[in-house]
């Protein structure tokens, strides 16, 4: 899961893209970059969050009335500099590209562009992957006198060849900025407007959180399977939608989103209340009566809140989080996602002491961070712990860009809810149930068609245990290296100094 923003006016949009990505910044924090064009790219991306990443010498240096964006969260591969976005292509036209996703048929596409158009990609990055499938199927056009029709052309079967959940943004360079989704829609792309005295600027980006901090106006989602391109005249162009049902990722809602952000024509704080009040009857019908309800700060607070209102018991922020933290589930080791937890986190022992607390976590991963919190709140005096995870029991790998790729990573591919309770040390775990989940996010109630599957085990894109396959080879591969390595240097420091003769 990552973020994209891409700006298209009269002026230099520089400054809208750091602001843009900074409004973004929740949705990765291992990597950002920027790409603007003025008749030739400018580009600077490195490790890092925004601020670190971008001084103001290297602002200066951006220059061009359309530019874009992107902060990476790391799911797969390393965090080498190298891997961060924008990726650029001198031929055709020159084209810079931003992606937010993650493809699931990398090795088949690979091996067809390699073969059809000779074209090795360099990295293991998603990005360069569909950008060279994107480039090559736009390169065999009349490139003299390129149309809309050829770029939506190369757009669908770009969309046709590449597999998976994702949200692009390109520059092509002299011609306008595109956008397109994944057919399914599995990942957030939103287009905006700003009026200027000079003219519009046109934006796109992962959430419109982005809009509310610059002053845009929102206009539309990119909906499954569309293309939005803006032409060098300001015009907008769109390619229709792909006929499949809808499947967006439904912890965008529960999770990752900011609780700001408007999905679809749902606020996500309003979404994540609803599920708290559903949450509601679970625990009334389990017989437990907290004395009060706690949230993990910050994404369990709206369902924190809505659980209070249901069951007629006080809220109250009993844990106080350091904003100078990162987020503990986007730290690519569980040892760091530990220590993040311990740091970021503090109880207020006197809220919090001889009481009996039923705390609210947007969800139950991996189990050692709620472990980790349940423990916290043990340590400053709580009687009694029940843990509340806003969704329900996490199953089955996500594949689309998030990081639990591993059934084995999953507690609760693994576990009863009673395993589960001990191992985090509660005196009792309540998930939400699926079933309430879909109704919430059911086409009836207008959301138009969400994807469950870490929840279910049903995918939108259909069989993917070839996949899965290939995912678990290369992290036992990863694993087995780093345990070589680790080794290696375990024997050299033991090993006995040399003696001079």
């Amino acid at each position: 899961m990552c973020g994209i923003v891409g700006f298209y006016g009269p002026d230099d949009v520089v400054h809208d893209i750091v602001f843009g990505l900074t409004a973004l910044q929740h949705r990765g924090q291992d990597a950002a970059g920027i790409a603007t064009f003025n008749g030739n790219f400018h580009l600077h991306k490195g490790n890092g969050l925004v601020n670190d990443v971008f001084k103001p010498k290297h602002v200066k240096k951006l220059k061009g009335n359309i530019g874009i964006g992107h902060v990476r969260y790391t799911t797969q591969g390393s965090n080498d500099a190298d891997l961060a976005q924008p990726f650029t292509t001198s031929y055709p036209f020159g084209l810079a590209m931003v992606h937010n996703g993650n493809v699931i048929n990398f090795r088949d596409a690979a091996k067809r562009l390699h073969e059809k158009y000779h074209v090795l990609p360099k990295t293991s990055n998603d990005l360069e992957l569909i950008m060279y499938t994107f480039a090559s199927e736009l390169r065999i056009k009349d490139l003299d006198h390129l149309s809309v029709v050829d770029i939506f052309d190369a757009v669908e079967t770009t969309q046709e060849l590449v597999k998976g959940a994702y949200a692009t943004i390109t520059m092509i360079a002299g011609h306008g900025l595109l956008a397109f989704n994944d057919p399914n829609g599995i990942r957030p792309l939103v287009l905006g407007r700003r009026d200027t005295p000079d003219g519009p600027i046109y934006a796109f980006a992962s959430e419109s959180t982005c809009f509310d901090y610059l002053g845009f106006e929102f206009i539309k989602n990119v909906g499954p399977g569309q293309a939005v391109f803006i032409d060098k005249n300001f015009q907008v162009h769109y390619k229709n939608p792909y006929n499949l049902p809808k499947a967006f990722c439904v912890f965008e809602h529960i999770y990752f989103a900011r609780e700001d952000s408007t999905i679809h024509g749902r606020l996500v704080a309003r979404e994540r209340v609803r599920l708290g009040k559903m949450l509601g009857r679970k625990v009334l019908e389990a017989g437990l009566e907290p004395d009060m309800v706690i949230d993990v700060p910050s994404s369990g607070y709206f369902a924190a809140s809505g659980l209070a209102e249901a069951i007629g018991v006080p809220y109250r922020r009993a844990m106080v989080k350091n904003n100078h933290m990162g987020r503990s589930f986007i730290v690519s080791s569980q040892a760091g996602r530990e220590d993040i937890v311990k740091k970021k986190l503090n109880p207020i022992r006197a809220f919090v002491e001889g009481k009996k607390i039923a705390v609210v976590d947007d969800s139950i991963v991996r189990g050692t961070t709620s472990r980790r919190i349940v423990r916290i709140l043990r340590e400053a005096g709580a009687k009694e712990v029940y843990f509340i995870s806003s969704a329900p029991p996490i199953v089955s790998p996500c594949i689309y860009g998030i990081d639990m790729a591993m059934s084995t990573d999953l507690i609760a591919a693994n576990h009863t809810d009673e395993e589960i309770c001990q191992f985090i040390g509660a005196d009792r775990v309540i998930y939400q149930t699926l079933e309430d989940l879909q109704e919430l996010f059911s086409e009836e109630r207008g959301h138009g068609g969400s994807c469950f599957a870490c929840f279910s085990g049903k995918y939108p894109t259909g069989d993917v245990s070839r996949y899965l396959r290939h995912i678990q080879e290369e992290r036992e591969s990863h694993r087995s290296k780093k345990d070589r390595e680790e080794a290696k240097t375990s024997v050299s420091a033991k090993a006995p100094a040399a003696t001079e003769h």
